[in-house]
């Protein structure tokens, strides 16, 4: 059990998980609240990273992380190394990579609340950033739950977009799913499974606790509900 790659990770989701909270709720509010009639090309560009092979996705973030492109220049500018195969580097592609497991179930859990308590809200006189987060984030809580827990159980298990963008660095990118395949490849197997069943017990412990939070709130996922 590589335990620098597992603490590396487990830095990484949690980092990932409190930029996603914080990140998606403007996003989610956004599409669960506006009209605007091409609001579906927005809401595909939040979702693509679902069905976007991971390597395509990789690929594009390492180029504009890259010491070409103006955002790597800058970074370049300021440490003097690219965003590139560094630690800042696996976070950015994995909130990107990530998003939609966070926007999808905070949008569909802001959808869901009874807009006669937010008229309400309005009517006794509280601003929109009052109502938010006095009446919606509240009675929203099942579906930010879940979108924080599925965005960090996302996170730890990435393959392909943080080997693309970080590499394979120890102690700097290398992440457990990296490490099972390394494993794997030196067909080290009693090692490999140590790993991966301590992701899986992970993964069955982060959605058994999102199931029980979400039963006792009424719903089983909210995001399907609307």
């Amino acid at each position: 059990m590589d335990w620098q790659a597992f603490w590396l990770t487990t830095r990484l989701a949690v980092l990932v998980g409190a930029i996603l909270a914080a990140i998606a709720m403007p996003i989610a509010y956004w599409i669960a609240y506006s009209r605007w009639r091409w609001k579906f090309l927005v809401e595909a560009v939040v979702a693509l990273p679902i069905v976007l092979p991971p390597t395509v996705l990789g690929f594009y973030v390492l180029v504009a992380l890259g010491g070409r492109s103006p955002l790597g220049r800058w970074w370049q500018s300021l440490t003097g190394h690219t965003l590139a195969f560094t630690f800042e580097g696996l976070v950015i592609g994995s909130v990107i990579y990530s998003l939609p497991f966070a926007v999808q179930p905070f949008a569909a859990s802001f959808a869901g609340v009874d807009r006669r308590l937010i008229l309400a809200s309005s009517t006794l006189g509280a601003s929109a950033l009052r109502t938010f987060f006095r009446v919606i984030v509240p009675l929203s809580m099942p579906g930010l739950i879940a979108g924080v827990a599925l965005s960090f159980a996302h996170t730890m298990g990435e393959f392909g977009v943080v080997l693309m963008v970080g590499g394979n660095i120890p102690g700097v990118t290398r992440t457990v799913s990296i490490d099972i395949y390394d494993q794997t490849q030196a067909l080290n197997y009693a090692g490999a499974n140590t790993t991966a069943l301590l992701l899986l017990f992970l993964s069955f412990t982060m959605l058994a606790l999102v199931y029980g939070l979400n039963r006792r709130a009424g719903t089983t996922w909210p995001w399907k509900h609307s």
